[in-house]
Parts: C-alpha cells; sequence; structure tokens
C-alpha cells in the first residue's frame, strides 16, 4: 500500500484497459481518457493502491472488487427533472406527439439511480399516458440498478427534485408520487409497474427493442468520438420511424453521417428526432 498520490502512465492506462477487457469482457478503450485517468486515480486513492497493487486486484477480483471498481468508472450523477429548461421543452416538443404512436416505449440509457426514468413516468402519467406507455431503464452498473428499483430516495433529496420539478412548471407537487416513510420517500408502486431496469451495455451490447423515445442525457460525454458515433448508430437503429432522441446539453448530434438521419427539434436542449431509414 501507498500514501502517496499515484499519477499513472498512458502504458499503465492502456494495460489496465486490457486487463478489464482480457479478464471481464469490459472495453474501456474509447471512454474519454481525462475521465478515465481522474476516475482511476480515484481509485487507487480511495484504496491507497499502487499500479502493481491495482492490476492484481483487478486479476483476483477477490470480495467482487471488480464490480466497485466497475461502479465507480462507470458512476452517472443524475437528480429527478435535472435541467428543468429539458423537461419543459420534453413537454412541449414531443410528449404531445406521443400519442400519434400506437405504442409509447421509451429507452433511458445510462439511467443510474432512476431518477431519469420516474421523471419521465410522472410526465407520462401527467398527459395521461401511463396505460400507453413502458420506460426500459439500462445501465451498465448493477448497483445503481438495484437502487433504481427500489425508488427509495432521502427527504433531501427530494428536497432538491421538488424545486427542479417546480421549475418545469408542472402540476401539483412532486410529492404527489412518493409514499413517505420516515427519513425516505418511495416512488409510487402505479409508476414502478410500466418500468424495467436491466443490464445494458452501449459499447458492446445491440439493439433490444424498438422505442419511439430514448433518452441519454450526459452519457456522452464520457466516451470519445468513435464511440459516441458508434453509440448514436445503436439508438437510430432502435428508434422507430418518427423516434425522438434526447441528449444532455454538452451533446449535439455533430457526425456528418447523422445529419440527414436526423431533424433538430430544439438545439438548446438537444433534441432530434429520426428521419431516415
Amino acid at each position: 500500500m501507498s500514501d502517496a498520490i499515484v499519477t499513472l502512465t498512458e502504458p499503465q492506462i492502456n494495460e489496465l484497459i486490457s486487463l478489464v477487457k482480457k479478464h471481464h469482457g469490459f472495453d474501456f478503450l474509447n471512454y474519454s481518457r481525462p475521465s478515465l485517468r481522474r476516475r482511476l486515480s480515484r481509485i487507487l486513492m480511495l484504496k491507497r493502491f499502487g499500479f502493481d497493487e491495482l492490476r492484481q486486484a483487478l486479476v483476483v477480483n477477490e470480495s467482487n472488487f471488480f464490480q466497485w471498481f466497475l461502479e465507480e468508472i462507470t458512476v452517472n450523477v443524475t437528480e429527478m427533472f435535472r435541467d428543468p429548461s429539458f423537461y419543459r421543452a420534453l413537454n412541449t416538443y414531443v410528449i404531445p406527439d406521443l400519442p400519434n404512436f400506437q405504442h409509447i416505449r421509451v429507452w433511458s440509457a445510462g439511467c443510474s439511480t432512476g431518477e431519469e426514468v420516474y421523471s419521465l413516468a410522472i410526465l407520462l402519467n401527467i398527459a395521461g399516458l401511463s396505460q400507453k406507455s413502458f420506460i426500459y431503464g439500462t445501465d451498465i452498473n448493477t448497483g445503481v440498478l438495484n437502487e433504481a428499483r427500489k425508488g427509495v430516495y432521502t427527504h433531501r433529496k427530494i428536497k432538491s427534485y421538488t424545486e427542479n420539478y417546480q421549475l418545469c412548471q408542472l402540476p401539483g407537487s412532486l410529492t404527489d408520487y412518493f409514499t413517505i416513510v420516515s427519513d425516505t420517500a418511495s416512488v409510487l408502486n402505479e409508476l414502478k409497474q410500466n418500468t424495467l431496469f436491466s443490464v445494458h451495455n452501449l459499447i458492446a451490447d445491440h439493439v433490444f427493442n424498438e422505442f419511439q423515445l430514448i433518452s441519454c442525457r450526459n452519457v456522452f460525454i464520457y466516451f470519445e468520438a468513435a464511440l459516441q458515433e458508434k453509440i448514436l448508430d445503436l439508438f437510430y437503429n432502435s428508434l422507430c420511424p418518427l423516434g425522438y432522441l434526447c441528449l444532455g446539453s454538452k451533446e449535439a448530434i455533430r457526425f456528418p453521417g447523422f445529419k440527414n438521419k436526423f431533424k433538430v427539434i430544439n438545439s438548446k436542449e438537444n433534441i432530434y428526432q429520426k428521419i431516415g431509414g
């Protein structure tokens, strides 16, 4: 063990990437290198590891070390109704068009602990579309998916989420959709019943359904351009004709090959509609 801050070299990072792919089947080659470096440094600090100790821990995988490692690498900050201006735009440009589809299947990719899934469920409930809708929440991280399925959040988080909800200019109160128990709040079963949380690897896995709306916000920023393009192709092939794609505020579609495949619905909030295929 070491108390010193360890700075990994590029060859060392590449060796860890190869080791993880060989032993665990996850490929971090096209992850944003600055982000990966920061998160690896954090892991070394938390465990007081040097490079050799981290490498050994990944191979041996004692006490399911790799699951913890994966959670640290892929953690995604999230909250209910994050970026209220996005949800106002979604409610203005997308939600009113969804009844035109026979079924409404929604995919929240990189859903983390489920806040976005339940935010979308509330929007659909307000629009009277709950019975016609089903929301899939996916993530590479099984730990956060377990939390998402529970749908239980602290009062402190709910207070923050309530402020977002109000800024979205939605009716009633966010707490209308929760059961308050002691110092926590649980998502109502009626919101949970049309949701499913499961593991999906955006890098390695394939199309698993046809969707009318896909939301993948604040996930692309962790990937290099080549991987972003690959995932965009996955989303394009997963969307039905005229289906909608929502990206984060810093994640606009900039690849020439997709300019004729998506129509910009709202450039500020990065909401797109599939027009090709």
